[in-house]
């Protein structure tokens, strides 16, 4: 697999007052494709909540490159950057691409996962976040860190 792919469909309330999508639902359509990104390797809410640990951003950042319009059909491609090699933490990229094969936006997100009970950094990595992640399809410049 060389991404996690996903076709985005628009809602009128996705639009800012340009007709064109606003920059927070950039951020909203990358948040749940983490999330189903992290269902589909294991990492379930119910195995999160039962385990005590879950995902945390430190920085999270959109280039802009060609506007969204309302009818434009537009894939995401999400894949990770950089990680460490205990996954203790990592950057995940989402690109949304439009029909021409042109890029429109690139998410940039980096994170790690935290103790829900401690409210700090997780200390060892939970076991499954580490073999969840290092499935996660690669970018061509992936680096470890």
């Amino acid at each position: 697999m060389t991404s996690f792919s996903k076709e985005l469909s628009f809602r009128w309330s996705d639009l800012d007052p340009n007709f064109h999508v606003r920059h927070s639902a950039y951020y909203d359509f990358g948040a749940q494709h983490r999330i189903e990104i992290l269902e589909n390797l294991g990492l379930t809410m119910k195995v999160l909540r039962s385990q005590n640990f879950g995902p945390i951003l430190f920085r999270e950042e959109c280039v802009f490159r060609k506007e969204i319009l309302l009818s434009d059909k537009i894939v995401m491609q999400t894949k990770i950057s950089k990680m460490r090699p205990d996954a203790s933490r990592w950057s995940i990229v989402h690109e949304f691409i439009n029909d021409d094969d042109k890029l429109c936006a690139v998410i940039t997100v980096d994170g790690a996962w935290m103790d829900t009970k401690l409210r700090k950094i997780a200390d060892p990595t939970p076991e499954i976040a580490i073999d969840a992640i290092r499935n996660f399809p690669k970018t061509n410049d992936f680096l470890e860190i």
